[in-house]
């Protein structure tokens, strides 16, 4: 028997898979809270050179505090004080004489900087000065954090192909937690940074295992409801990052205050069961039966036992103990375009939606209403993915929402800046398009790679989409060019995509060799379609060699 077919026997959607689903959702609350949280944390506030050590000495006593600004800091061209300057001398003839400030002698700033505390109480740039020539710094934080997730991607992708997906999930909670909470306590930005690239290292974990656990207890026929309704968790988490945000205007506590679910996440932790797909793979079918037993046992399907016996589930494999790495993702044809095409169009979802996400300002709006509304497009944008994936396909979706994402952007290149509001709708439509890019690319990479490959699959797709997400920081620190450049490579992925082969409706691929065997090239699908309508191949776990 084929794996499908037993999970049928169990019930391959009851309640059984909605629990598990559910209890996966509660960590994923917290994973955009933390992925996008530098659009607060390292938010810049206005800010001017501290002239504080000016207040009680001689004339300064008896000015107000815009006049000592007027004679200590130039003005720039719309009033307010400059950010990083002040003059060599005061300059009192400026209180009678509002003559230009161009040509007067300036310094940087001496004594630190004021800032504008009416927004944020406390962000990394308040604490650690990230301005005027440390400006960097604070976008700087984002990538480090992405940087980490890069590295979690390759290091949870191979030991949870290897030990399995529960009890890594658990050290992934384990480890986000302790790290998030040190990073709140950092007393310097070297010691936050170092902090916050094993933040991102832990939390990867947690984003490609429960992606890839909850898809492999659920049949066929339901992987795509699995899929997004699991993903919804995000777009209530990024809402819920604007609310926290807006309540809790000091960093520290805010990281403290988003971290929070995982403590219940792990508390949960112990009913949540191993994959029995992997176990299966792994040739452990006596714990695999078990825990395929408590499904049936949860989903009222009493007759499994008289059907389903444990031999059903042992796997004829050339070499049972096989230890598969990433350098199985290369060794075979089909197998080698997969990862490069994979790679491309994750690269290309994850540098595109951060690229949007990450700039919420320029639209006429504050940053906690742009950010609350960019996360509630989420909601129309994953209904629109689940008619969308079985409906038009995983291929075309992929595609299409990618390339339309590219045309939004370009839309918004050409459009004036003063026409903010319609700037605003089209900013707005490009990020739900994005958010069904992104849903789609996980349920159709898992689909795509074999289980005895998948997690390592999704590890090396995850990289190179964290790769894609701690560049995009660094690209928006450049002038005019930035939303060329994601525009340009959303519509690129999106052609790439169109070489990917349909998985709709497709059982998952158990081994390697059910990949050469069941995906077409280019030039092979349209003689593979023909066949496929005239037979369909045994693609089983008991008899399959790899």
């Amino acid at each position: 028997m084929n794996f499908d077919s037993i999970l049928a026997e169990a019930n391959g959607f009851g309640s059984y898979q909605i629990a598990l689903v559910l209890l996966l959702t509660i960590p994923r609350l917290t994973l955009p809270c933390h992925f996008l949280l530098n659009n607060f944390i390292a938010a810049i506030p206005s800010h001017h050179c501290d002239i504080s050590h000016l207040d009680a000495h001689g004339i300064f006593e008896n000015l107000t505090k815009e006049e000592r600004l007027t004679v200590r800091i130039p003005a720039q061209d719309d009033g307010t004080p400059a950010s990083c300057l002040m003059f060599s001398h005061p300059q009192f003839h400026l209180l009678s004489n509002s003559s230009s400030t161009k040509d007067l002698p300036v310094v940087q700033c001496q004594n630190g900087w004021k800032y504008d505390n009416s927004i944020f109480i406390s962000t990394l740039a308040t604490q650690f000065d990230l301005v005027c020539e440390n400006r960097g710094l604070a976008q700087a934080s984002g990538t480090i954090f992405f940087v980490g997730v890069m590295v979690g991607a390759v290091f949870f992708g191979i030991i949870s192909d290897k030990y399995g997906r529960r009890s890594m999930l658990l050290l992934s909670y384990i480890l986000s937690i302790v790290f998030s909470a040190a990073s709140a306590f950092s007393t310097t930005y070297i010691m936050f940074a170092v902090f916050r690239f094993f933040s991102g290292f832990a939390l990867t974990g947690i984003t490609n295992i429960s992606v890839v656990l909850s898809i492999e207890w659920v049949d066929t026929k339901h992987r795509t409801f699995v899929a997004v309704f699991g993903s919804l968790a995000w777009a209530i988490g990024n809402m819920m990052l604007a609310g926290f945000a807006y309540m809790v205007t000091d960093w520290r506590m805010l990281i403290i205050t988003i971290t929070s679910p995982l403590l219940l996440a792990a508390a949960t932790w112990w009913w949540i069961p191993e994959s029995a797909r992997w176990l299966i793979a792994n040739n452990k079918p006596n714990t695999a039966y078990k825990y395929l037993e408590k499904c049936a046992k949860f989903n009222n399907k009493e007759d499994f036992t008289f059907r389903v016996k444990p031999e059903s589930l042992l796997v004829t494999v050339d070499k049972p103990n096989r230890i598969y790495t990433y350098l199985d993702l290369i060794k075979t044809p089909k197998l080698r375009n997969l990862t490069l095409f994979t790679g491309i169009v994750w690269y290309g979802v994850s540098f595109t939606y951060y690229g949007i996400s990450l700039n919420i300002t320029g639209f006429g709006l504050g940053p906690f209403l742009t950010h609350f509304i960019y996360a509630a497009i989420e909601f129309p944008a994953k209904i629109l993915t689940y008619f969308c994936l079985d409906k038009v396909g995983r291929r075309l979706c992929q595609a299409g929402s990618l390339i339309l994402t590219g045309l939004c952007i370009l839309i918004n290149i050409m459009t004036p800046a003063e026409y903010w509001v319609f700037r605003t709708v089209i900013a707005v439509l490009g990020k739900g398009l994005s958010e069904v890019s992104f849903t789609t690319v996980f349920l159709y990479t898992a689909e795509l790679y074999p289980t005895v490959l998948r997690q390592n699959g999704l590890g090396y797709t995850s990289f190179l989409a964290r790769l894609g997400a701690s560049v995009a920081p660094l690209i928006m620190l450049l002038d005019n060019i930035p939303e060329m450049i994601f525009c340009s490579f959303a519509i690129f992925a999106g052609v790439i995509a169109l070489l990917l082969p349909e998985t709709t409706n497709k059982r998952l691929p158990e081994t390697i060799d059910d990949v050469e065997r069941k995906f077409p090239t280019t030039f092979e699908k349209a003689a593979f379609e023909k066949t496929e309508k005239t037979e369909k191949p045994d693609i089983s776990l008991k008899g399959s060699k790899q």
